[in-house]
């Protein structure tokens, strides 16, 4: 099933509440939160305390993506700020399996993210412990990037690795999805959709979201 997760990254950050509230009205079915540490990318975003004081504004999923230098220190606090799904870079981590398995532990979704130029070969043997494949489709750290066309591939390949050894794994898309091209990726093969400038660029968050969703429903209703 296709999921909108919108992204809080190009919100106004000075009514954060009101815009998660937003958004969840409009029909988003993920809330997305970048965090971002100036160190692992060039951008500073926001923490735990942050997250916590908006889980009582919505009852969607918070879906959290660590974009930051040393996630195994903080897995705890995230799962305390009532992350869902909790995403990892796969090119910080030397231990990549014990980390998803305390995510797991911590009662979250696994995922991990790769960078556009981070080979898919880096997943052959944490398939078993994951819920989540992110495909960053632009490179990390800030919001309003163009789409890499490049990526198309990539989620066509992730989606044929995924078929191949029968799990329901999710791939989520980051990075550049517009109602302009969320059909063109949802037919490469990814099902959730992070888009931020995409929808809270937009002066009808309920439209945008809208539209987007109808794009994806005439691609499911093609396959």
């Amino acid at each position: 099933m296709f999921k909108i997760a919108a992204s809080v990254l190009s919100a106004d950050f000075s009514k954060l509440g009101e815009e998660v509230c937003a958004v969840t009205e409009a029909g988003s079915d993920w809330i997305h939160l970048d965090v971002m540490d100036g160190h692992f990318v060039p951008n500073l975003t926001f923490g735990p305390p942050v997250i916590k004081t908006l889980r009582p504004v919505t009852s969607l999923p918070f879906d959290v993506h660590l974009m930051i230098d040393n996630p195994d220190d903080y897995i705890g606090h995230y799962a305390d700020a009532g992350a869902d799904w909790l995403t990892v870079h796969a090119e910080i981590l030397p231990h990549l399996h014990r980390t998803l398995q305390v995510i797991k532990e911590k009662g979250m979704h696994p995922g991990v993210s790769l960078n556009p130029s981070t080979p898919l070969s880096v997943l052959e043997y944490v398939m078993d412990d994951l819920d989540l494949v992110m495909i960053m489709c632009v490179n990390p750290g800030f919001g309003n990037q163009s789409f890499i066309p490049a990526s198309l591939e990539k989620i066509r390949r992730l989606r044929e690795m995924i078929t191949a050894h029968g799990r329901d794994i999710q791939i989520e898309v980051d990075g550049g999805i517009k109602i302009s091209n969320i059909a063109t990726v949802a037919e490469a093969g990814a099902n959730v959709f992070v888009s931020g400038s995409g929808i809270f660029g937009q002066l009808d968050y309920q439209a945008t979201i809208e539209l987007m969703k109808t794009k994806l429903k005439a691609v499911q209703d093609n396959t």
